[in-house]
């Protein structure tokens, strides 16, 4: 049962409460810079997932064994392993998004996200709650990345999964979706600075919810006042 809790309370940590994206506020530059498709954001956040995923589990099964001295050094070496196999994976089965991504695939390595919880939860816990971590996390982190792709490739193109068959295969041609038909694209909502004001308006839409859901519950019942009496012995 306690342990039960504890996965529930990982999953809300790291899909909503504590999300890397909304809330940490990490990995912001990948996140703002290669969103401009659905496609793009959900290559990135796959690959974000994977590494968090096998980093956590890794830190966490040599955590007894890492001296506290060089821990950070050891982790960025663990999360480099692990970019570096995902980008050659990518390189061989998804060339199209690999190339699409660029730098901010091996850039994967200082995602904050990563050193984060891999120093906050993985180097303190056992393998199965490290993992299970690094998969909450990832998810929320690929969720913010596909819903600010989906706004951003929307208002700027009319389209959604444009290109995705640079990640699923030649199949994934007829996943497009012609949304709104627009003569010319929208370069605002494409270009960085549509990144960051899609991002501000997330972050605004959480917090309004949080408002509204903190508003909804029951105020604590306030303690009644006592006065304190002062005694003279005078």
């Amino acid at each position: 049962m306690k342990l039960t809790q504890e996965y529930k309370e990982l999953a809300w940590q790291g899909l909503w409460k504590n999300n890397p994206g909304l809330v940490q506020l990490l990995g912001l530059c990948p996140l703002l810079a290669v969103t401009s498709t659905v496609t793009n954001a959900l290559g990135l956040g796959l690959a974000t997932l994977l590494v968090l995923i096998g980093s956590n589990a890794t830190v966490s099964a040599i955590r007894h064994w890492v001296p506290k001295e060089i821990r950070i050094p050891i982790f960025v070496l663990i999360i480099a392993a692990f970019v570096t196999c995902v980008q050659l994976l990518m390189n061989a089965f998804t060339y199209g998004i690999y190339e699409s991504l660029g730098i901010f695939l091996p850039l994967i390595v200082t995602n904050c996200a990563i050193i984060g919880r891999a120093e906050a939860y993985a180097s303190k816990n056992p393998i199965k709650q490290a993992s299970f971590d690094g998969l909450m996390m990832g998810l929320g982190f690929a969720a913010v990345l596909v819903v600010l792709g989906a706004m951003r490739e929307l208002l700027g193109q009319g389209t959604l999964f444009d290109g995705a068959n640079l990640l699923f295969g030649e199949w994934a041609t007829s996943l497009r979706i012609e949304v709104l038909h627009l003569d010319s694209q929208f370069l605002l909502a494409i270009l960085p600075p549509g990144a960051f004001i899609g991002m501000g308006f997330l972050i605004a839409i959480k917090n309004y919810i949080d408002s509204q859901a903190a508003a909804r519950q029951p105020a604590p019942e306030q303690q009644e006042n006592i006065e304190r009496v002062r005694v003279n012995f005078d």
